[in-house]
């Protein structure tokens, strides 16, 4: 740990001595490599590890064997060299050649010997070919010596009386007379032949595939190193880029990192007092929300190094994988000592135990087991922050698991200041490429609901279509760009040349649009700024959207109240219920289309959750739904059921009551819409307000009774 603290800001750059080379040197680097090698090492199986050791020691092994023999084959070579007849270079191809009888050195010994004529070829490695051709008594000999019998020759050929007769002659230097001589003595000599030169060419094949095994078994295990370490690397602290300044807005949740960055830095002190569990941390909350760079810049305020695996990776599919894999990180951990471990999308190891997935049970004890208070001083010096989406409303959560967490922090999702503060801190990053002076209310409005990864995503897209266009960020590109992340890419040519289609989504469109402008404008009181603030809609479209199969859309922003009364289910219900309704006004029941498939099945989950869970339209406040979810069955009762058709029928009716007085006003916005492909709902209030004063002033000429 001693390289985190040259980048600390709080600690002292330490000082070096003579042999010890600075920060920035090759030695550093050497050092965290051979860190790294550790790591991985200490992660692998046993049997890896006793391959890595055994092929550790044969690589020097191999190597002093071929520098041995290397020297040896010199010397032999010496050797040869010196016995050689100078200024010989082929045999006398005068005399006569004849097949020798018994062993060379037995016709050495019993025979007077002119001249000794050794004709080799080198094969593989040190094996090589040779002829021995004795000239003795105005013949010459041919001789084709076994392995044992050459090695004798050569020993006794050191100290022998015709060791000064000997010539070496290698077969490539021969003349071609000479060649087709000895054609006919390989002919002769075809059986007697050792086996080793026979066997040459295998051993070749065998040296290159066992080379080639070798290089194989090298390169899977460094494929495996680089694909497991880069899966558990650690974080250095210095490595983390930006700050808890960076998290603009969560004051609350700021202030837990605060505490728990005060217990660590101080844990002596809170030990004193009884707090001596290993430190173990629970992020839970919506996606996007902050909880992984919260977990980087804990990690760097305490000048730790931090691990990041995601808990899907432990789902192995076989028992004992996703166990496996925890005591790999609780084993680099502890060779760590002081660190952060950092498990992301953990909601699977918080659900209760006793399933039918065996090995998630296994991971599970065995995440138990390193998250317990009965743990050595060294490993309580390890942060745990297991981060997960987990609901604790809709899922429940193994008891077991929560007593281990000592600290738990919950995100949440930013309000309406923190999210304007969050837009501002992303295009302040990017302020030469921005608009002066902008107005982000709407922005922030149609944000609600989202996270502050949502609307990093926004600005994003905006500066995409800002320099595509060549243009500054402006009101407009954010909204074309939170329109395009909100609502997904949509496309004219679906719609383009269908007027059938088009009529239907268009009067489809309105149905849902008008029913809630009707009740708008009865809160509002006819106050039309107030309408304008108040809807929710914001644009109504024409164009396909790819990401739900819709032929149109409407574009809209969430509701600003987190509770919903029975009369807001009710207007939601009216509204999803609007589409459909305007179509079998304008169509006939048998016009009615299946591109209220959408609002139908949410309609129906609208309506069972207040009948069926929140117990409404009841004698008795009762949640039956909650029985079926323990039971595991989703079948609905018959009372449940009728209830919800009933209800149904009732909001549909109602519904329909509304759409039919505004019959003729959306058949004006119908024919607007279609002219144009999509209307804002400023636009879309002031069609509406000029259809009115329009019928307004035709009654008035006519002598008719205005409409209310």
């Amino acid at each position: 740990m001693s390289d985190l603290s040259v980048n600390s800001p709080t600690t002292p750059a330490p000082e070096f001595g003579k042999d010890e080379q600075p920060s920035g040197s090759v030695w550093l680097a050497i050092r965290k490599a051979m860190a790294r090698l550790s790591d991985w090492f200490v992660i692998q199986s046993p049997a890896v590890k006793m391959l890595v050791i055994a092929m550790a020691l044969m690589i020097p092994a191999t190597g002093i064997y071929s520098l041995v023999l290397v020297q040896r084959q010199a010397a032999v070579a010496e050797q040869v060299r010196g016995m050689a007849t100078e200024g010989v270079a082929a045999f006398d191809e005068k005399l006569p050649v004849v097949f020798g009888s018994g062993s060379v050195l037995s016709f050495l010994q019993t025979n007077p010997v002119d001249r000794i004529t050794v004709i080799y070829k080198p094969l593989m490695w040190n094996v090589s070919e040779r002829f021995v051709l004795v000239q003795s008594a105005g013949k010459q000999y041919a001789y084709y010596p076994s392995d044992m019998e050459t090695k004798i020759f050569a020993d006794k050929a050191v100290s022998a009386p015709w060791s000064s007769k000997l010539t070496f002659v290698p077969r490539s230097d021969l003349s071609p007379s000479s060649l087709q001589l000895l054609e006919r003595l390989d002919q002769g000599f075809a059986g007697a032949r050792p086996q080793s030169e026979k066997d040459a060419w295998k051993a070749g094949v065998s040296g290159v595939l066992s080379a080639s095994l070798t290089l194989g078994l090298i390169a899977f295990l460094a494929f495996q190193l680089k694909g497991q370490f880069k899966s558990l690397k650690f974080i250095e602290p210095s490595h983390v880029s930006g700050s808890l300044d960076d998290l603009v807005g969560m004051d609350d949740i700021k202030a837990e990192v605060a505490q728990i960055k005060d217990q660590y830095s101080r844990r002596a002190e809170y030990a004193e007092y009884g707090i001596n569990k290993p430190f173990n941390v629970m992020f839970s909350g919506p996606a996007g929300t902050g909880k992984t760079k919260l977990a980087s810049y804990l990690a760097k305020e305490l000048q730790l190094p931090i691990l990041f695996h995601s808990a899907v990776n432990l789902e192995t599919g076989y028992v004992g994988g996703g166990a496996g894999t925890l005591s790999r990180i609780v084993a680099m951990a502890k060779r760590r000592k002081r660190c952060i471990v950092f498990l992301d999308e953990a909601q699977d190891l918080f659900m209760r135990r006793g399933g039918h997935r065996k090995f998630d049970d296994d991971t599970q004890n065995m995440l138990l087991a390193v998250l317990d208070g009965v743990r050595t001083k060294n490993d309580a010096e390890i942060i745990w922050i297991v981060a997960s989406n987990f609901n604790s409303e809709q899922m429940q959560m193994d008891e077991a698991m929560l007593r281990r967490f000592q600290m738990k922090v919950d995100f949440r999702l930013p309000n309406r200041e923190e999210r304007h503060s969050i837009i501002k801190h992303y295009l302040s990053q990017r302020a030469e490429k921005v608009l002066p002076d902008l107005d982000l209310r709407h922005l922030v409005e149609i944000t609600e609901g989202r996270s502050p990864a949502d609307l990093e995503t926004i600005v994003n897209q905006a500066g995409i279509s800002a320099v595509q266009a060549g243009l500054m960020i402006g009101a407009d590109t954010l909204m074309q760009a939170a329109e395009r992340v909100l609502v997904g890419n949509v496309n004219t040519n679906t719609t383009k040349e269908r007027e059938r289609d088009r009529r239907i989504i268009a009067i489809h469109e309105w149905g849902h649009f008008l029913v809630d402008f009707e009740a708008e404008r009865k809160k509002a009181g006819g106050n039309w700024e107030q309408i304008l603030a108040e809807m929710k809609t914001l644009k109504i479209s024409l164009k396909a959207n790819p990401r739900n199969n819709a032929l149109g859309f409407v574009f809209h922003k969430q509701g600003a109240n987190l509770l919903k009364t029975k009369g807001d289910i009710e207007h939601d219900v009216r509204v999803l219920l609007g589409g459909m309704a305007n179509e079998e006004l304008f169509f006939g029941e048998e016009g009615t289309t299946n591109g209220a498939h959408n609002d139908i099945t949410r309609v129906t989950k609208l309506l069972h959750h207040a009948v069926g869970e929140m117990g409404m339209y009841r004698k008795t406040r009762l949640n039956f739904g909650a029985l079926n979810h323990e039971g595991g069955s989703k079948a609905v009762d018959e009372e449940t059921r009728s209830i919800m058709e009933a209800q149904s029928e009732r909001l549909y009716g109602e519904t329909k009551a509304v759409l039919s007085r505004l019959k003729p006003l959306t058949e004006h916005l119908a024919g607007k819409l279609m002219d144009a492909g999509e209307m804002s709902l400023r636009e879309a209030l002031h069609e509406i307000r000029s259809f009115e004063a329009a019928c307004y002033t035709f009654n008035s000429k006519v002598g008719l009774q205005p409409a209310t």
